[in-house]
């Protein structure tokens, strides 16, 4: 009896951790796709996008992990021509807004008219350019404070309420906006309420030598790249939940608490740049985004379980339009960015 009690907790054991070879298997196999399918879709945008090799990263980062990008040049850096590369890459609705100081909401979301039917007249909704799967936000500090708010439960809870209402958006939905430097004429800039639904902001710049050069050798010999489609609704989603399967230890992440932490003037780990330069830290939406968008840099390193190093390279563009700064930043001539890369050198690795 007890050598058949010992078999049957054996046989228990083996098959346990034959379950366990199995899962681990399946998701080596799923990470392994994960990176092959990020590699593809890369290729395809570079056939058209000539360098930036990091912000390109930064778009895909938000698209695997669900969330919006911004991206912020002077104009003819390409930031459109990236997006509208994306979505040529993707199986998904498009549609593009090229927002005006005269844009309404009710162009963006959608309005209800008045229709002739065989039962007199009715009302309808029309959708909006909303209603899409990428929304390309063209240009979006071009717009009023007014028509910018229409985006904002669309970014948060992927649904637009008109006339009382509810439509829900088609998943997976992104936003992906782009926006001249604040300083520019006939610019307004974006509330706080609104960056913050912004996953990643990127800064392009320019291109260098090399890659102007190529730019050239593409569009001005009459040869027009073709982009094949890599991947679809159903491909995005499953990404998009292998990423949140990814492994963070306890230390790790809060790592990435204490880093937002950091961002808070007068808080218990405030840097001394944070207690003179910022009025305003980041919010609990800058920790989500720094944990998602470091599991997308795990998979992509072939890791099973979110480093520190992965946390730091996205700190920057997942804070930097979440700090707000003061007066004698601005005087002082002092960035975002200055105090979020003070806050990722000083601030110390493990506190336990």
């Amino acid at each position: 009896m007890r050598l058949t009690t010992r078999v049957v907790a054996t046989l228990r054991t083996m098959r346990r951790m034959a379950t366990d070879v199995a899962i681990n298997g399946s998701l080596d196999a799923q990470a392994q796709a994960f990176r092959e399918t990020f590699e593809r879709t890369r290729a395809e945008i570079a056939k058209v996008i000539v360098g930036h090799e990091e912000i390109v990263e930064g778009v895909l980062v938000c698209l695997f992990a669900g969330g919006h990008c911004l991206l912020e040049g002077v104009p003819g850096l390409g930031k459109t021509l990236l997006i509208r590369s994306l979505s040529e890459a993707l199986h998904l609705k498009f549609s593009r807004v090229q927002f005006t100081p005269d844009l309404m909401p009710a162009d963006v979301t959608g309005t209800t008219i008045v229709v002739e039917t065989e039962h007199g007249r009715d009302f309808q909704f029309r959708k909006g350019p909303i209603f899409a799967q990428i929304v390309l936000a063209d240009e979006i500090n071009r717009a009023t404070p007014k028509t910018q708010s229409s985006l904002l439960e669309a970014m948060q809870e992927r649904s637009v309420t008109v006339g009382g209402t509810t439509h829900e958006l088609e998943r997976p939905f992104f936003v992906m906006a782009t926006q001249n430097p604040i300083e520019q004429e006939g610019t307004y800039p974006l509330p706080e309420a609104q960056l913050d639904r912004f996953f990643f902001k990127l800064i392009v710049g320019y291109s260098t030598r090399e890659e102007l050069a190529l730019i050239l050798d593409r569009t001005t010999t009459g040869e027009t790249p073709k982009i094949t489609r890599v991947l679809d609704s159903a491909g995005i989603l499953a990404a998009q939940r292998l990423v949140r399967s990814v492994a963070i230890a306890p230390h790790v992440q809060d790592y990435a608490v204490r880093m937002v932490l950091a961002s808070h003037p007068g808080g218990q780990f405030a840097t001394p740049m944070t207690n003179q330069f910022l009025r305003f830290g980041a919010s609990p939406r800058a920790a989500q985004t720094l944990v998602l968008a470091a599991k997308v840099k795990a998979l992509l390193g072939s890791r099973s379980a979110v480093s520190f190093d992965d946390i730091k390279s996205v700190a920057l563009a997942a804070m930097r339009h979440r700090v707000l700064l003061n007066f004698e930043a601005e005087a002082e001539g002092r960035t975002a960015d200055d105090i979020v890369q003070n806050i990722i050198d000083t601030l110390v690795l493990d506190a336990r």
